[in-house]
């Protein structure tokens, strides 16, 4: 399911965003800077800070993943159900591992959401679909300039 161009894009993005929905329906959307395919239907995503998405998957595990590469302005919608493995949870040890590789133990991990995805779609910026002769270059060039990056 985690097929090539989705997993590129995972290593290609900096922050994904995590949405879950609280027991009266309120959605929540949360930007999670540690984050790995474990394998080819899991996400991991490391629990540094996140006590209200992992309050909401403790209610309701159906979640909603989103990653895009700023510069391309693509990217997926990952939709499953989550499971919240707490640090004391015999799984902790091996589901982290991917995770340290990011932190290098710098950032704290609580504990790890485990996403087993059930469908994904591509997401990309409207001007794709809207202005004609739209290119992978182009949106890069209009990015770098949007964010006043410069090329050394």
């Amino acid at each position: 399911m985690l097929n090539d161009d989705v997993l590129h894009y995972i290593h290609q993005s900096v922050l994904c965003w995590l949405a879950t929905v609280d027991a009266d329906g309120a959605p929540n959307v949360s930007p999670k800077e540690i984050f790995a395919a474990y394998d080819d239907r899991t996400v991991l995503i490391a629990n540094i800070a996140s006590p209200t998405s992992v309050r909401n998957i403790r209610t309701n595990p159906t979640v909603c993943l989103s990653f895009i590469d700023v510069f391309i302005q693509k990217g997926y919608k990952l939709k499953g159900l989550a499971e919240f493995v707490p640090a004391i949870d015999v799984r902790f040890k091996q589901l982290q591992a991917p995770l340290l590789e990011m932190t290098k133990g710098i950032l704290p991990i609580h504990g790890i959401i485990a996403i087993q995805v059930q469908s994904i779609e591509s997401i990309f910026a409207p001007s794709y679909r809207l202005i004609e002769d739209t290119t992978e270059a182009t949106q890069i060039s209009n990015a770098l300039s949007a964010y006043g990056v410069k090329k050394i």
